[in-house]
């Protein structure tokens, strides 16, 4: 631990809420991470290739969601195979204990090297880790795990638990269930083609990739180590650490929980020992509020902010950045997080409008808005070929300052005067609203962020590490940039502490 608060110590000295340099602008020499890369191939959505093997988030869309019942078919198959009835995992941590949060990692690529570094230093003394969603893009298939899994973390000397993405579902959780649980494959089930929704959904849906069970055997080997083992009941679990429970939920493809495991989460909320949620969607997100549906009725969040279950936080993935959303709820209050800057690409933060649900000073992301819009001004206008369009990081900062009405989170080096030139880069950009209202920021969160991946830093990735002492639980947010300096020195962007309740 005295590690971690040295390190913490240091990177508060230098984040992106304190100066350029902190935030990987001036970045000068490239991080290490380059040299544990297994190549130089980028991970892009822009190939057709990659698009159509993800079609099933289209398909489950448009004529409904068959995972709900391959769950449950796993979740039968485990309980046939003698997996604890509760699907709890307990773990001897003693009082003191920390781990790690990495959300959406499996691009293979630069921007998921790049979080290695920072994390194995700061997770030297960590008991475990967890990813929260898509560990494995684009479809979580078990031929992907070598480079996208088993090789980035191949130093960290703990088990890590996980909870599966939308990408995961893909391959119909067959990777997923291998690797974290393992399961061998389901019997394929054929729908069959008839003149229905469910019909066309069988034709074109993708099936699951048979497994090379000795090539998996082989990337095994990069985490071969006793201390790194670890084997979990089902795609939803709750951890059991003494002091705390960390519970984690499969959200599916569509954002969802079956009528199972909503049971199950009522049934292991009514432990009253302080709580972490860890889920694949996130509850609180740009200002939306996604309360999770369960089959049947009721929501996830009714679960959560229900006095009695003692949650303190919920954890989720599937957005690629870093939110914290604080929501009082009668008399304390509980920690929203987004958690998915952990190695995919950047989902863009500037197009978050000024928020409501909470007080917009006590609103956090990471990145900051006026980096995120100045980093896609400067990728854009070098795209495009349009040098008016980039915006400083200065400029980016007023800009957004100015849009959202909050405190600047970082001193300017001077004031910034805004022109017509750049509201209007700010407008392409989706930070500012066009005369007409045209909804351009919620079609670059979803769309033009998604083909924009990068290869070089700053990458504006992050990690949280979460510690248990002293009753009280610090949950704290550090950032990987890709550049050296912030590799030495992991920039802590936003910290959390909550004392622990007395049980």
């Amino acid at each position: 631990m005295v590690t971690v608060d040295v390190a913490a110590a240091r990177g508060k000295q230098g984040s992106s809420r304190v100066s350029e340099e902190g935030a990987g602008w001036d970045g000068q020499q490239i991080g290490t991470f380059e040299a544990l890369r297994p190549s130089k191939d980028t991970f892009t959505w822009l190939n057709p290739r990659t698009l159509w093997r993800s079609r099933n988030e289209i398909l489950a869309g448009l004529f409904g969601d068959p995972s709900t019942e391959v769950r449950r078919r796993w979740v039968a198959s485990q309980r046939e195979n003698g997996a604890d009835p509760d699907f709890r995992i307990t773990r001897e941590v003693g009082q003191d204990f920390s781990f790690l949060v990495i959300g959406d990692t499996g691009e293979g690529d630069a921007s998921q090297y790049a979080v290695v570094p920072g994390l194995l230093k700061l997770g030297a003394d960590t008991s475990f880790a967890v990813i929260a969603s898509d560990v494995i893009y684009p479809t979580g298939a078990a031929s992907d795990y070598g480079d996208k899994f088993f090789r980035p973390f191949k130093d960290y000397d703990a088990p890590i638990y996980a909870i599966p993405g939308n990408h995961d579902w893909y391959d119909g959780l067959g990777g997923f269930m291998r690797v974290f649980c393992g399961s061998k494959p389901l019997q394929v089930q054929g729908e069959g083609f008839r003149l229905s929704p469910a019909g066309l959904r069988g034709l074109l849906w993708k099936k699951p990739e048979a497994i090379d069970e000795p090539a998996l055997a082989e990337a095994w080997k990069l985490r071969g180590r006793p201390s790194q083992q670890a084997v979990q009941p089902a795609p939803y679990w709750v951890l059991d650490l003494g002091r705390l429970l960390v519970v984690g939920i499969d959200t599916g493809i569509r954002g969802t929980l079956d009528r199972e495991q909503g049971e199950w989460l009522r049934h292991v909320s009514a432990d009253p020992r302080p709580k972490i949620l860890i889920t694949g969607k996130p509850i609180y997100v740009r200002d939306d509020y996604k309360p999770c549906p369960i089959e049947g009725g009721g929501t996830v969040d009714e679960i959560v902010t229900a006095p009695q279950h003692n949650y303190l936080a919920a954890i989720g993935g599937d957005v690629h950045n870093y939110q914290r959303f604080p929501v009082k709820v009668g008399d304390r209050v509980i920690q929203y997080l987004v958690a998915g800057g952990g190695g995919a690409f950047m989902h863009a933060t500037h197009t978050i409008p000024r928020v409501t649900r909470v007080p917009e000073d006590a609103f956090k992301c990471y990145p900051l808005r006026g980096d995120s819009l100045s980093f896609y001004s400067l990728l854009y206008s070098r795209r495009l070929r349009m040098k008016w369009l980039y915006l400083t990081p200065d400029q980016g900062l007023a800009l957004m300052s100015q849009r959202v009405g909050n405190t600047p989170p970082r001193d300017m080096t001077e004031p910034v005067p805004i022109t017509s030139r750049m509201k209007w880069a700010a407008r392409i950009l989706g930070a500012w609203p066009f005369p007409l209202s045209l909804p351009v920021g919620r079609f670059f969160h979803r769309w033009i962020s998604e083909l924009s991946d990068w290869d070089t830093p700053p990458f504006f990735k992050s990690f949280l590490h979460l510690s248990v002492a002293n009753d009280e639980l610090r949950i704290r947010c550090f950032a990987a940039t890709g550049c050296l300096a912030q590799e030495l020195n992991p920039p802590l962007e936003d910290e959390i502490k909550i004392p622990l309740p007395v049980t």
